[in-house]
């Protein structure tokens, strides 16, 4: 992805996007051009020729001309589950705006495992925005809903969106505050 950020592009076919911070949809048009900001955790926020910051989902990644890899787990087998594994998966969900990770930027508040009758576990998620009017937390709960429902040995994930106590920037790990600048 590196050789194609800050450079325009022109969509290969017409995809759906997400206006940040909004959370409005966009529908983005076959040879509409675009430049990409950021790629990470599997989507691309762009700018539009407009000038509107848009996400674009992995799975429209064919529309920027960039061939999506779908991540892959180690089978249950080689790697028992562990809520390791599920704060792994949830670095891999980044804000559009900020290119760190949920859990770096300190919007993870909790993230407990439960064991089910049936062999698997209930993950409970509970999250906050960096800012109450955000119309990006649908977005971000269900990227994280579908990154932690894919490893081995998750049944079911219920995540919430939580304002108490309200996200600061206190809440961040030191090495997001370091790429901020704000240490």
């Amino acid at each position: 992805m590196g050789s194609n950020q800050h450079t325009q592009i022109e969509l290969k076919r017409d995809c759906e996007a997400t206006i940040i911070p909004s959370g409005e949809k966009l529908k983005l048009s076959k040879g509409d051009c675009v430049m990409v900001t950021q790629a990470l955790g599997g989507s691309f926020t762009v700018m539009t020729g407009e000038g509107r910051l848009v996400r674009i989902a992995s799975l429209d990644a064919d529309a920027l001309g960039i061939e999506s890899t779908p991540e892959k787990d180690a089978p249950a087998e080689a790697r028992p589950f562990s809520l390791e594994q599920v704060i792994e998966k949830l670095m891999t969900v980044f804000d559009p705006e900020i290119p760190i990770n949920v859990v770096d930027l300190g919007l993870i508040y909790v993230c407990e495992a439960h064991p089910l009758a049936n062999g698997g576990h209930r993950i409970e998620l509970k999250m906050s925005m960096t800012a109450p009017g955000c119309g990006m937390g649908d977005v971000l709960k269900e990227d994280a809903r579908a990154k932690v429902s894919a490893l081995a040995g998750v049944t079911e994930v219920d995540i919430e969106i939580v304002w108490e106590p309200p996200w600061d920037k206190t809440r961040m790990s030191e090495a997001a505050q370091l790429q901020l600048g704000m240490l």
